[in-house]
């Protein structure tokens, strides 16, 4: 065996746990690959000979990429007032996904990270979830070891002291996505408004040929909006997205939108959708027959 197929086998054996933090780090997984593929173009033109630990260089390497790839989309964002809906996955979306979303992160937990400085959510995730030591990450983000561990204890009391407490895929969060759902069906725009907080914020992301991501803030507005869905004669049923109560609208047997909500005392508080068409073919939502 030669030595790059000797390194192609090693960085096969890693893929799982470098896709796993690349996720974490970036909440979309087209973006993942593209910074586990890089990683493998690292590898692949690297002197590894005094490399004593490949996986945990990998990760570095990885951490790195995502942490370039986070103040990039920052940068971004503050030009545009834009901002990123991490990808959909639902339920039944195959094995891959399910690797993506295994040790229960959930959509509660991205919403918060999403308020994170770049090196605060690399510290937070490397060391929190993956239990990358201290004097590693510092290396990524350029600080010393204490830095760094006080950049991962500050996200560590925002993640605590912000994560939504929803009632994610419960039978009673269930019930207000039924509910709203109904009320969708049936053009009823009280029944939308008694689901619906008061300062709910609707994000759709319908993509950079159809307008890019629109922000509704408010119930009555987002109820306006629901009915105007509604009307388009769409299929509209209950899933399990990102690990949180959604919906899934069917239109000539293709799917229109994957959308996820985060319930807090009995309402909607946040509505996310992604409509880009080119975004929901790289979604395997598998059959949702039983899930009307």
């Amino acid at each position: 065996m030669s030595e790059q197929d000797w390194l192609g086998q090693c960085f096969e054996e890693h893929r799982p746990r470098l896709r796993a933090v690349a996720y974490r780090m970036l909440g979309s997984r087209s973006e993942a690959e593209d910074a586990v593929q890089e990683a493998w173009l690292r590898l692949s033109r690297a002197d590894t000979s005094d490399v004593e630990n490949l996986g945990a260089w990998l990760t570095t390497v990885v951490g790195r990429v995502a942490l370039n790839m986070l103040r990039s989309r920052r940068t971004r964002r503050e030009e545009s007032l834009d901002v990123v809906l991490m990808d959909p996955a639902a339920d039944r979306a195959g094995p891959e996904d399910e690797a993506l979303l295994a040790d229960s992160v959930g959509l509660a937990l991205f919403v918060v990270l999403e308020t994170l400085a770049p090196a605060e959510r690399l510290a937070f995730v490397l060391h929190d979830m993956f239990a990358v030591p201290f004097d590693e990450i510092a290396a990524i983000v350029d600080r010393s070891p204490e830095a760094t561990r006080q950049l991962a204890s500050r996200a560590r009391r925002r993640v605590r002291g912000a994560t939504p407490d929803p009632d994610a895929g419960t039978p009673a969060e269930r019930a207000v996505v039924d509910a709203f759902l109904a009320a969708a069906r049936n053009a009823d725009f009280e029944g939308l408004l008694a689901v619906l907080d008061p300062d709910v914020v609707l994000r759709a992301d319908f993509g950079p040929s159809a307008g890019g991501l629109r922000i509704v803030r408010g119930a009555e507005s987002v109820a306006g909006q629901a009915l105007t869905y509604a009307r388009l004669g769409l299929s509209m049923r209950w899933a399990l997205v990102n690990g949180a109560a959604g919906l899934v609208s069917i239109r000539d047997g293709r799917p229109y939108s994957v959308g996820w909500c985060v319930v807090r005392d009995g309402r909607i508080v946040e509505m996310d959708i992604v409509a880009d068409p080119v975004r929901l073919r790289q979604v395997d939502l598998g059959p949702f027959d039983r899930h009307r």
